[in-house]
């Protein structure tokens, strides 16, 4: 059995992409957790030059997208603006 660890977790507010929040909703409900649980992973996976997800989880990602029309990819990351209708 794998130790837990109490953390000390706080309400925000993020604003992200309509199509991508989709995409990870689909991914946090496939696995059974929360939607924060699912950032809190990436994020840790992430910091320490990790892969996420496995190849079964990136072909499910890869529907996902498909369902959702997500044709953004990490090259776009940093190009990002909202449209006027968002703001």
């Amino acid at each position: 059995m794998t130790e837990t660890r109490t953390v000390d977790r706080v309400q925000t507010g993020v604003r992200l992409e309509r199509r991508l929040l989709k995409v990870m909703k689909g991914v946090a409900e496939l696995h059974d957790i929360s939607l924060g649980d699912l950032i809190e992973g990436v994020m840790l996976h992430a910091f320490e030059g990790k892969a996420p997800f496995g190849p079964e989880t990136l072909e499910r990602i890869t529907r996902l997208k498909a369902v959702y029309d997500l044709d953004l990819t990490a090259a776009d990351s940093h190009k990002l603006t909202e449209s006027p209708d968002d703001r």
